[in-house]
């Protein structure tokens, strides 16, 4: 049987290869020696994801250490419970990484999303996809670039099946986590501050916390921050479906509405190019619970000049 793991890439000086192999649709700058490691390491994982469940267990041995924590779906894991989780779907199903959305870089994290595709292995059937992820790094002899935590989407309807990798202890800390976020200030803080790669950063992060703010007011201020914000013919995706301004607007109105949803606070707000990544903490009305809940969204937000004001013309959340 061919050996997948002896055939995985590990090398700093690919990148260019692999970036015609992966490439970034939405490219934004990458400048310093640390984010152009990290820029490798995420090409050569989906390349080394490519290869299988071997490939990619031993990839995981150059690009995670035993202290790497992964959060996946909301839920908090070690490096162990990762794994597992990992194993499992790959035994389910055979999943294919494509092209880079967005790679937005920026000193030592990162926010991608990213096309996959994913076959069902008793089945045949293939479903298109799309994640977004946020993912912390460190950079230190011998080990090199490797994750010191990430985040892969926000909570989702597999949140109780994945709260049952977790011990009683990570249990109570999960739910310790989610009630400081039910409780705390709409303060709109920034928890992981990064340096910015953009000429165009300041007004950028000005009219993104502007935009919150307004959203924490209500519909009506939200509204007038909005026809502040994008342009008429914005796009906007919202898991896979295409809005207009209209139909972002009727989404708003029933979030803030119905569903009483709070941004709490940024866990990231990058900003490289014309392109800001946002990755923040919410909480929002449980119908099915009727009790108020924490959430987390990410998302993409690109930039232009619309007669030398900047302005959001496509906005992408999944």
């Amino acid at each position: 049987m061919e050996n997948k793991a002896a055939q995985i890439v590990n090398s700093y000086d690919n990148t260019d290869e692999l970036l015609k192999k992966f490439p970034v649709l939405n490219p934004t700058p990458v400048e310093t020696s640390i984010e152009k490691r990290i820029q490798n390491r995420l090409l050569s994982g989906f390349n080394n994801w490519n290869l299988g469940t071997d490939a990619w267990l031993a990839w995981g041995n150059i690009l995670y250490t035993p202290d790497s924590l992964y959060n996946i779906h909301g839920v908090h894991m070690t490096l162990k419970q990762y794994q597992m989780f990992s194993g499992m779907a790959f035994k389910a199903a055979e999943m294919m990484m494509g092209d880079f959305h967005n790679m937005v870089i920026c000193d030592d994290w990162c926010a991608i999303c990213y096309d996959i595709a994913s076959r069902n292995r008793a089945t045949g059937t293939i479903d298109p996809g799309m994640v977004m992820e946020f993912v912390h790094f460190k950079d230190e002899e011998p080990a090199g670039c490797t994750v010191v935590e990430g985040w892969a989407g926000g909570k989702g309807a597999d949140y109780p099946a994945l709260l049952q990798f977790l011990s009683p202890e990570q249990k109570e800390a999960q739910a310790s986590f989610e009630k400081g976020v039910v409780e705390g200030d709409c303060d709109l803080h920034i928890a992981n501050p990064t340096k910015d790669n953009s000429e165009w950063a300041e007004e950028i992060r000005a009219l993104v916390l502007k935009e919150f703010a307004a959203f924490n007011e209500g519909y009506e201020a939200w509204e007038k921050a909005a026809d502040e914000m994008y342009t008429k013919d914005m796009k906007f995706f919202h898991s896979l479906e295409e809005m207009d301004l209209d139909g972002h607007k009727a989404l708003v109105k029933e979030d803030i509405e119905e569903k009483e949803l709070k941004r709490v606070y940024f866990h990231n707000l990058m900003v490289s190019g014309e392109w800001a990544a946002l990755y923040y903490r919410t909480r929002k009305k449980n119908p099915a619970a009727g009790e108020v809940e924490a959430y987390s969204d990410m998302e993409f937000v690109h930039f232009t000049k619309e007669d030398g004001t900047l302005k959001a013309d496509f906005r992408r959340r999944l």
